[in-house]
């Protein structure tokens, strides 16, 4: 998959020329909602015998609009995206840098720009897409600018049994530790990607030593809590038992949120390693416990229900 960043007044071309099926949205999550739209130019690529392509921006539009001061945390950081969209058989990702000035563009504005000079003949995007300054464009909009030099597809709500699958259900289910339901909605498991980091090794001086993970900034994490994960290290996996939280037993009052991994039956040395954690399943909440004892027999027993549960699978 080629991968262009454009960055609007500046560089806004390419220097390769070339015509494109493009799903354009910010697509945080990548969830199944997305990956219709996806498939879908997908699919248009292979009946035009064009390339495929996707249109994504960065940062959120939150971290720039109002300040930045409502900005929404990602489920699926830019390097995450592009392994999930390369995996999806997409030929080429553009990147557009979304700032003010691109925030400024009028819809037909960004139509001339980022569509047309760009060679798409064909735009596929979902039914509540916008574009444009204050969001002001529609996929009607995109229909009624292209003047025949492209042609668009809609495509409308994804449903499950319960409701629209969206970031927002996504992040909410996450933010209450149900990693199985947001992997429904994702069609994969939550992945935090993240660089394995030295740590205050409690876990080892327990008996039970951890890799402690360092997630980019501004990635959301789920539920402080224990759950049974899956770890990829070098393109391999290894089953785990992973704690998120502030370590209530240790620190008092810690505000910093870690991710602590422990490893079954792994003793290799990989700090400095760049690493995902696959969430599988939930355990139990983060608690605070009355000595070491107690913690290091609970830890005793949160690993062994890891290893049935993702024995179980």
């Amino acid at each position: 998959m080629e991968i262009y960043e454009l960055n609007y007044p500046d560089h806004v071309s390419i220097d390769k020329e070339g015509q494109y099926s493009l799903a354009i949205g910010f697509f945080d999550g990548l969830h199944k909602g997305h990956q219709t739209v996806i498939q879908k130019a997908i699919d248009k690529a292979r009946e035009l015998e064009i390339q495929s392509a996707v249109m994504t921006f960065n940062p959120h539009p939150s971290h720039v609009l109002g300040d930045g001061k409502n900005k929404v945390g990602y489920i699926t950081p830019f390097e995450e995206k592009a392994t999930v969209l390369r995996s999806l058989g997409v030929d080429v990702l553009f990147v557009v840098k979304f700032d003010k000035a691109l925030a400024s563009l009028s819809p037909e504005q960004f139509v001339e720009v980022f569509i047309k000079k760009l060679g798409v003949k064909h735009v596929t995007a979902g039914f509540d897409y916008s574009f444009g300054a204050k969001g002001a464009g529609t996929m009607h909009d995109m229909e009624r600018l292209s003047n025949d030099m492209y042609e668009t597809t809609i495509v409308g709500k994804v449903i499950d049994q319960e409701d629209k699958v969206s970031s927002t259900r996504i992040r909410i289910l996450l933010s209450e530790g149900k990693v199985e339901k947001a992997a429904i909605l994702l069609g994969r498991n939550f992945r935090t990607i993240g660089t394995v980091v030295h740590g205050e090794k409690n876990g080892r001086k327990l008996g039970f030593p951890t890799a402690n993970i360092l997630p980019p900034e501004d990635s959301i994490l789920p539920l402080n809590g224990v759950y049974a994960v899956q770890i990829m290290i070098d393109g391999k996996k290894y089953d785990g038992v992973c704690n998120v939280g502030v370590k209530p037993t240790f620190e008092k009052g810690q505000q910093q949120t870690t991710v602590e991994v422990h490893i079954l039956d792994f003793e290799e040395d990989i700090y400095g390693k760049a690493v995902a954690v696959e969430w599988i399943y939930f355990i139990r909440p983060e608690k605070k416990f009355d000595s070491f004892t107690a913690l290091i027999e609970q830890i005793s027993r949160d690993k062994e229900r890891a290893k049935e549960m993702l024995l179980e699978r």
